[in-house]
């Protein structure tokens, strides 16, 4: 991966500040730019894009190439004449609170229906619309069509006293076996929904176009993220049930998870349904490439979460309750990596999250492929082996790192820094302590500098830390479900002073 000594803040979309329930594509994400860019930052790291499902977690979409609808600029709908001004002032919450979710679908959706109405009543003919729908067709007609069933039958759901729907339990069998003569009719039959989502589609893509070729203009280069697996409930499985490990019943035979480990005693079941690797090879990894470029035609690099599960995964047995029970089975890491070089380049853009159980053949798939590596460094002060003394073998400890690594205070799945350390137990911070050298007044501010003055050629730091927020501002608690992927900064965090520290240190630090 080629870039040079750098550093850069991780901030999902849905986090900036809007007046319209959620951060969005709008003005604000320029201004997050601009304000980057005069902080000396070259890169700013997000959350995958793709449509959230039950949950509102962006690592669980219903397609792994739509966008999130969710984060259209409505304003600028409105600019364009597709929406009247107060259409999108119902929209309007002016005291910037967390994302609730459940209130802005109810009154966002309907709103980017009628303006896809409407730009296909005035501009449906539009020979940039048409082109999209064109390069984009061997993902987009299956995700409309995905969505459009999906919607009636979430509202039968309801009827009947559930939450929502899932292809493979809730559909008839023709719509979920995709047969030939249940298609074509539910297309005729679906026509103006179909198109309206297709359209909702390209106002994503054209809006997010335009905010990375506006970030690029001015250096700042994009790391976008990319998860290892897919969600059951996805136009993805829906569309290529053959690549995955599914029964005839066309449900999963096995589960993705992670085993018991000192974080968790159960381990963490996913329950994402696991790849048919062999299929895959079959294809010569076809979807994979897809996958992939698309991924770097919205991103600069690419972060693949849980990248271990390319050369062996975690595989429960599905309705266990936990993760405890499962095995280890290994996949085609290096010939699909020897794949992708063929296709992209022996320089692969990838970013490695090679979090967790890591073992010799996992280092070896991502240093043979010459990839960047992670370091969390909330992760550096435990104790050693024995449970009591510090140990300085840690590879989180910034004297282990190798050059060719990305160094985080903590991501997306991390409290901050302050919620982590201020009620942090004694050993630990005498463990940082002992570190250091010297008792430090203000932690958050002490160990964001030990990752910018680290050899790791890019440090990335979460906005929650740069402003030094607590734990109400933490995005996820993993195996959780509720009050998690909310938290928005408020439009004043963007003339913070930390912002001038933060290019001072990393000028001191040559970043």
């Amino acid at each position: 991966m080629n870039i040079e000594r750098c550093s850069g803040v991780l901030l999902h979309i849905t986090s900036l500040p809007s007046k319209y329930g959620i951060g969005d594509l709008g003005p604000a994400a320029y201004a997050f730019v601009d304000r980057l860019l005069s902080a000396g930052q070259k890169v700013w790291q997000i959350l995958p894009l793709g449509p959230t499902g039950y949950g509102d977690s962006p690592y669980a979409a219903f397609s792994s190439f739509a966008g999130n609808e969710l984060l259209i600029d409505i304003e600028a709908l409105w600019k364009d004449g597709l929406l009247l001004k107060r259409d999108i002032q119902a929209l309007e919450d002016r005291v910037i609170n967390n994302v609730a979710y459940g209130p802005l679908i109810e009154k966002k959706t309907p709103l980017l229906r009628k303006a896809a109405a409407a730009f296909l009543k005035k501009r449906g003919n539009k020979a940039d619309y048409l082109a999209f729908i064109k390069t984009e067709a061997a993902w987009l007609d299956d995700y409309a069509l995905f969505r459009s069933i999906k919607a009636v039958y979430d509202l039968e759901a309801v009827a009947n006293g559930r939450e929502f729907s899932i292809w493979n339990l809730s559909w008839p069998e023709s719509l979920k076996r995709r047969h030939p003569s249940a298609l074509p009719d539910w297309r005729q039959g679906h026509a103006a929904e179909i198109e309206a989502i297709k359209v909702q589609q390209y106002f994503f893509y054209r809006q997010w176009e335009a905010l990375k070729a506006y970030a690029n203009r001015r250096g700042i280069s994009i790391v976008g993220d990319l998860p290892i697996f897919t969600a059951m409930d996805s136009s993805d499985v829906w569309a290529a049930p053959g690549l995955f490990m599914l029964d005839e019943a066309m449900m999963p035979r096995k589960v993705a998870g992670v085993p018991p480990d000192y974080f968790s005693a159960d381990g963490q079941l996913w329950g994402n349904p696991l790849y048919d690797w062999p299929a895959h090879q079959t294809q010569s990894f076809a979807w994979w490439i897809s996958r992939i470029e698309h991924a770097l035609r919205l991103y600069n690099f690419v972060r693949i979460d849980h990248f271990r599960g390319f050369e062996a995964y975690w595989a429960v047995p599905y309705l266990q309750k936990t993760a405890r029970v499962g095995e280890w089975q290994k996949a085609p890491g290096q010939e699909l990596f020897r794949t992708l070089q063929a296709k992209l380049g022996d320089n692969l853009p990838i970013i490695a999250e090679d979090l967790g159980l890591i073992t010799e053949e996992v280092r070896q798939l991502r240093d043979g492929f010459k990839l960047p590596g992670m370091k969390i460094l909330q992760f550096a002060f435990g104790p050693g082996p024995d449970g009591r003394s510090f140990d300085d073998t840690n590879v989180f400890l910034p004297h282990n790192y190798p050059e060719n690594c990305i160094v985080y205070t903590g991501t997306h799945d991390n409290d901050t820094l302050v919620g982590k350390y201020k009620p942090a137990d004694e050993p630990e911070l005498a463990f940082i302590q002992e570190y250091l050298g010297y008792k430090p007044k203000d932690i958050c501010s002490v160990l964001v500098r030990e990752s910018l003055r680290s050899v790791a050629r890019l440090a990335i730091i979460p906005l929650q830390d740069i402003l030094e927020a607590g734990k109400e501002s933490r995005m996820n608690i993993p195996s959780t479900l509720g009050g998690n992927w909310i938290w928005r900064m408020k439009a004043r965090d963007l003339k913070d002073k930390a912002w001038d520290r933060l290019r001072s240190w990393c000028k001191l630090y040559s970043r």
